[in-house]
């Protein structure tokens, strides 16, 4: 299975986009298409159904190559990016119920930060669509589209977090189809980097013969939702050992028997998230030594209600509580406690 924003369809041209005159020839052919990162929000037409919108070369006709980011090829149709094969910069579409094929050239898709448009273009685009963040939307975009934009949006914010030399501290420059910085001084070369972050379901089977999972919530989300546990791995540790630490960290349970299940990119800002399961060998939370709010053991029962209604009438008939929920559906975290719940990982 692919989660959210791992549908990534693009040819990246990883050795092609080092060579400027083949780079300024897709900049410069008339299909080429651009979208526009505003302060980490993505640009979508108005209407119930959000579509995002991709601009041609002659609304951003200022913009130079130098300023953009090179995506990828892929193959735009009704304003939905898919990608089936591509061989010598030529899209192969397969028709459904017909044995024939036809040929449609590859699409260059760059993208843009907007506060490097002019004041007129920026006023052209914001009047043209609506700005949403990503995360906001997913659910409404073809998984395509959404993969697409998660890159474009993680590119731009690298940049924008990197315009200095770490090694001087002079200005760096965009190089590789902004792929890479360059400093101006001393020439150090500066690369995107994904942090590692591992997330885990952790299940435990108790004396009552019900095995449950750990699930834990921060202060600052929405009222009731919880979410598995997770952390960014240290210099020098293992995915597993992360999982160990981090759990023990987080909510004094000891596990054991980490076990990979799969990844998704998560671009918010600039991190993959490595999904694991892991088997508790301790039973009692503590939540004093980090910055949880809450951490509680959930059975399979328990999770099929997660979510269902907004609230539930207390024991005693007085004010409402939140029902339980969990994190949004474009999370790994929510694929992990529904695939528990399901019975399709774990141990128990």
């Amino acid at each position: 299975m692919t989660l959210a924003y791992g549908n990534m369809p693009l040819d990246r041209g990883t050795n092609q986009r080092k060579n400027k005159r083949w780079l300024a020839a897709e900049f410069t052919r008339e299909d080429t298409l651009f979208c526009v990162i505003n302060d980490g929000q993505c640009l979508f037409e108005e209407g119930d159904i959000l579509s995002p919108i991709y601009l041609n070369k002659s609304q951003v006709p200022t913009v130079s190559v130098d300023s953009c980011i090179y995506l990828g090829k892929g193959h735009l149709s009704k304003g939905k990016l898919g990608l089936e094969s591509i061989e010598n910069d030529r899209l192969t579409i397969t028709i459904t119920g017909n044995s024939n094929t036809i040929q449609a050239s590859a699409i260059a898709i760059f993208a843009i930060d907007f506060d490097k448009l002019r004041f007129s273009t920026q006023e052209t685009l914001s009047e043209m669509g609506q700005w949403q963040g990503l995360r906001k939307v997913t659910a409404s975009l073809s998984a395509i589209d959404a993969s697409i934009l998660a890159l474009a949006k993680g590119l731009v914010h690298w940049h924008i977090s990197h315009q200095f030399c770490g090694q001087c501290g002079h200005a760096n420059r965009s190089v590789e189809a902004g792929h890479a910085r360059r400093c101006s001084d001393c020439r150090n070369m500066s690369f995107p980097r994904t942090d590692p972050a591992v997330i885990m379901l952790v299940e435990k089977m108790f004396a009552d013969g019900i095995p449950r999972c750990l699930l834990g919530r921060q202060a600052s989300w929405a009222e009731g939702m919880y979410s598995t546990l997770a952390g960014f791995v240290d210099p020098g540790e293992t995915l597993e050992q992360a999982v160990i630490r981090e759990v023990v960290e987080e909510t004094a349970i000891h596990v054991e028997k980490p076990h990979y299940i799969t990844s998704q990119p998560w671009p918010f800002p600039a991190s993959i998230m490595l999904g694991f399961t892991a088997v508790a060998t301790s039973e009692k939370i503590d939540i004093s030594q980090d910055d949880l709010e809450d951490a509680q053991w959930f059975s399979r029962e328990q999770l099929v209600n997660f979510g269902i209604n907004n609230s539930v009438i207390a024991e005693d008939g007085g004010a409402e509580k939140p029902q339980y929920k969990m994190s949004s559906g474009d999370s790994i975290s929510s694929y992990l406690i529904t695939a528990w719940m399901n019975k399709e990982i774990g141990q128990y």
